[in-house]
């Protein structure tokens, strides 16, 4: 269980998130378009993780998707843009919903999924989401399992010049959710993803730290993502 990736909602058109990184210095590039679901995005990739940009592209069938993603997007770019949702890969999604559901926590149920890359190519993949009926609380991460073995897939992305030397010189450390109550909160995420609670009060993934920190006013929501250096 690893972070995968996370998720900025923003109105912003890919090309322009990446003439911006481009401007600081950082690799971005198009991800292209998730056309069942009326939406479209750019990555960065670190050496264990990236970021994601997520925007609309055709409000008429995100509107009409019903994906719990697109759906949070929707609600949140209301209010702005900002950081949304976290992604966790795991080895075993079908394993993994079973176990959940067992926990308690009522699930999307896996499904396929895909994204159509400015070539032509598509990436598959396998989602999973834990139900949350109200919008305004934080989100709890959604899970993913690529279609390939990581390392194949990574070295597909260099191939194709996605992942740059440069872009594996730096790492996502630490993702910060402001909450209400931080104890309710990350009991409820050690539980759902089988954690130990850190004697700091954290939750640490094998590729990253997940920290709750009192909520200082709006909606509860992941606030800070540290990259290094």
């Amino acid at each position: 269980m690893r972070l995968d990736h996370v998720v900025y909602f923003t109105k912003k058109v890919p090309e322009q998130i990446v003439a911006e990184q481009q401007k600081l210095g950082r690799h971005a590039v198009v991800g292209g378009h998730h056309e069942k679901w009326g939406t479209q995005n750019a990555l960065l990739y670190t050496r264990n993780a990236y970021v994601e940009w997520l925007s609309v592209e055709r409000m008429d069938i995100a509107k009409q998707a019903g994906h719990p993603l697109t759906d949070l997007l929707l609600y949140d770019l209301k209010a702005g843009e900002g950081w949304g949702a976290i992604c966790i890969s795991v080895k075993d999604i079908e394993s993994f919903n079973g176990e959940i559901k067992n926990k308690g926590f009522r699930t999307s149920g896996v499904f396929n999924a895909q994204r159509k890359t400015p070539d032509g190519q598509l990436r598959k993949w396998k989602m999973l989401f834990a139900e949350q009926p109200e919008l305004n609380k934080l989100p709890l991460p959604f899970f993913i399992q690529w279609e390939e073995a990581e390392e194949v897939r990574f070295a597909k992305l260099r191939k194709d010049g996605v992942i740059l030397p440069a872009n594996e010189k730096h790492e996502i450390t630490e993702c910060i959710f402001n909450v209400d109550d931080s104890l309710n909160e990350i009991s409820k995420w050690a539980n759902l993803l089988s954690q130990k609670i850190s004697a700091s009060g954290n939750i640490v993934l094998p590729n990253v730290v997940l920290k709750f920190i009192k909520n200082k006013g709006g909606k509860e929501r992941l606030s800070d993502v540290v990259i290094e250096p």
